[in-house]
């Protein structure tokens, strides 16, 4: 009996104790009153990021769902990843990374390319100022797209070309046009493979046009040991084994 008492008196020991936290848990005290955010904030307000927060809020301290939470302020623009939280006994933080446009992304108004390669969402109104270059291509390509980018821009930039838009067919042949408005098609090939090409151009390129003392239209990297151009009222074919500028 003495047993039967114990036991009994330790269920309802437990039970109160139950009680007494499910009361404590609902007390205001434990209401979120204040959500710091940390991180990247440069495309979005403090203001508008707790907004966010706030939407996605169910409960208090204790019984608040941490993955709404962060779906909520992820789903503000330019928001890349959200981590939250608690801090006692009623307050939130926020580390926040935000995407860093590196291209826009085909011919959509609000899709663009970030650092990582991912597509996303924004307002493109954000980015005018920024001069970003333009990646065109399938589904799914954009991580390689941006990663010849990275590769070819610092080539081009030796002879003052830029790359405004680089372009990925269907059937895996690429192509960009410059700033100057010349196109130049850079034909299929591993990356090592296009990078070559584009070297063997830039390093002969800047001869042939000084030559001619004619704009650049339109470059043919496709050929084997050479490539071909076009310039303003002339075509000629550049070999490497050949002075430049040679027809």
């Amino acid at each position: 009996m003495n047993a039967t008492a114990l036991l009994l008196g330790l269920v309802a020991g437990a039970a109160l104790l139950a009680i007494a936290l499910l009361w404590a848990v609902r007390q205001p005290a434990f209401g979120i009153r204040t959500v710091r955010i940390d991180g990247d904030v440069a495309r979005n307000s403090a203001a508008t990021l707790r907004a966010h927060v706030r939407a996605g809020l169910t409960g208090n301290f204790f019984t608040l769902d941490l993955a709404a939470a962060q779906r909520a302020i992820e789903e503000a623009p330019w928001v890349r990843r959200a981590v939250i939280y608690r801090l006692w006994p009623n307050r939130l933080a926020v580390q926040l990374e935000e995407h860093r446009a590196a291209a826009l992304w085909g011919n959509d108004d609000d899709l663009l390319v970030n650092s990582h390669g991912e597509v996303f969402t924004a307002n493109l109104g954000d980015v005018e100022d920024d001069d970003l270059p333009t990646l065109q291509g399938p589904d799914g390509s954009a991580p390689a797209m941006l990663a010849l980018l990275r590769r070819l821009s610092p080539v081009l930039s030796g002879a003052k070309m830029r790359i405004t838009t680089l372009s990925l067919s269907g059937r895996g042949t690429w192509a960009m046009q410059l700033d100057a408005g010349a196109s130049v098609e850079l034909g299929r090939g591993s990356e090592a493979e296009l990078v070559q090409r584009t070297e063997q151009f830039v390093h002969s390129v800047g001869g042939v046009i000084a030559r001619y003392e004619r704009p650049l239209l339109y470059a043919d990297l496709r050929h084997h040991q050479g490539y071909a151009v076009r310039l303003k009222g002339i075509s000629t074919v550049n070999d490497s084994a050949s002075q430049a500028g040679k027809n």
